[in-house]
């Protein structure tokens, strides 16, 4: 009587934290189960483990026979390997989840994080652009993401090579938000594989995929739509007409997200994407503040910065004013004069005596390189130019290379009509067309 009046109509328990995440981890991974589908099903069947009992008849029904769902060692795995990587669950309805991805329709259910959470309570901004990124467009990412990491912003970006890399490296002090195509645990690039480790210590990584799951092709694009979920506007530096930076651009606008892009060269095959962006009304970025303007990541109370401060005109006659609002708008057009070289006589002086001492002294030897040495060196130094003309000690500097290695090689590409200097001592690529 006792064992049969403990086992009738007593309710069952509420299913514990841990035994909710293992049946929501369960069905995210079942066959044919997607964001969309997760969240109706959920929707439908009140809990996860119900969702799960009721797939197979439904597959059943849907005329797919065999069909199985998630298995629970499969999770088990996977919960193990996060573990290894100090990886934490970041369920849909938890108080940390992003508002602004939750909006999405086709928002992940879980996110696995590796690194700190309170990066989301930040305003977001994503920074994407090209992976062949010439030295103007990584110099320029570099740029923006240190002043809108300073400005508040958390900065965002897929971790692949080019931009991407230059923008987290950039935002690493003050904060940065690595989204991942694959697992948590599996770092693409390889080469970023220590900045990867940087950002777990400092920032924060993302990805919906399972712990130890190889990026795919068709991973890319669903990485790039929380990149711009993520964040409240997307700026690509750099992109090629068909590239995956166009993909999260497109995203953002289908989220009402703004778009913000960086004009480039005409001739730039990589600046294509983003000038495409600007003629369709794209807002035109030419440093942080233009961002920062658009939106502003001050909180409540806190102080705005002084260049965006204006205090209250005075009272002035009707066409004085008008005056007034003319000129200030012309002068706003004009663009700022560069700054004057300070100290150049100092300068000239150190020069004028360097070469006075290594008069006489013979030139060390050229380095010997083999020819595949060669064609990598050339192909280096000619991906970081682009018609825009650079600078050759800032292309030295951003390359990494050494003056003995970099000076001979554009002494040869520039006899093999790849490259050409012009005035200032700046260096650009020749087009296939053009003739010396």
């Amino acid at each position: 009587m006792t064992e049969e009046a403990h086992s009738s109509t007593h309710p069952p328990l509420p299913p514990t934290t841990e035994d909710s995440w293992f049946s929501r981890l369960r069905l995210l991974r079942s066959r044919r189960v997607g964001p969309v589908t997760f969240h109706r099903l959920l929707a439908e069947h009140g809990s996860a483990q119900n969702a799960l009992e009721a797939l197979p008849k439904m597959a059943r029904t849907a005329g797919m026979s065999g069909y199985e769902i998630c298995s629970a060692s499969a999770v088990a795995a996977e919960l193990t390997a996060a573990k290894a990587a100090k990886a934490r669950l970041l369920c849909f309805d938890d108080p940390l989840y992003p508002p602004a991805l939750a909006q999405l329709t086709s928002a992940p259910p879980l996110l696995w994080s590796v690194g700190d959470l309170r990066h989301l309570t930040r305003p977001m901004i994503a920074l994407v652009g090209a992976r062949n990124a010439s030295s103007l467009g990584t110099r320029m990412a570099r740029s923006l993401a240190q002043d809108l990491g300073a400005a508040g912003f958390t900065v965002v970006s897929g971790l692949a090579r080019g931009v991407d890399t230059a923008a987290h490296i950039a935002s690493l002090k003050d904060g940065t938000i690595a989204v991942l195509a694959g697992g948590c645990d599996v770092i693409y690039p390889s080469q970023n594989s220590a900045l990867a480790q940087d950002i777990a210590a400092k920032g924060l990584i993302l990805s919906e995929q399972p712990m130890r799951r190889t990026p795919q092709a068709r991973d890319f694009p669903k990485r790039n739509r929380i990149i711009a979920g993520l964040a409240q506007a997307v700026i690509v530096v750099e992109a090629a007409g068909r590239s995956g930076s166009l993909i999260t651009a497109r995203e953002a606008l289908d989220l009402g997200r703004e778009v913000m892009a960086v004009p480039g060269h005409p001739f730039d095959a990589r600046a294509y994407g983003c000038n495409a962006l600007i003629r369709d009304g794209a807002v035109l970025v030419r440093n942080a503040e233009d961002v920062i303007t658009a939106h502003s990541p001050l909180s409540p109370g806190a102080q705005a910065p002084a260049s965006k401060v204006q205090t209250a005109p005075t009272q002035q006659p009707p066409q004085q004013q008008a005056k007034a609002t003319s000129a200030a708008a012309i002068q706003a057009l004009k663009p700022p004069l560069p700054e004057r070289p300070k100290k150049i006589p100092e300068k000239l002086a150190q020069l004028s005596a360097l070469t006075r001492a290594l008069a006489g002294v013979p030139a060390p030897p050229p380095e010997k390189r083999s020819l595949q040495e060669t064609s990598a060196l050339h192909q280096k130094i000619l991906a970081g130019l682009g018609p825009s003309p650079t600078a050759s000690d800032q292309l030295m500097r951003d390359l990494g290379l050494s003056p003995q290695a970099f000076a001979p090689a554009l002494t040869e590409l520039e006899l093999e009509g790849k490259i050409s200097r012009v005035p200032g001592g700046l260096l650009t690529k020749r087009s296939s067309g053009e003739t010396g």
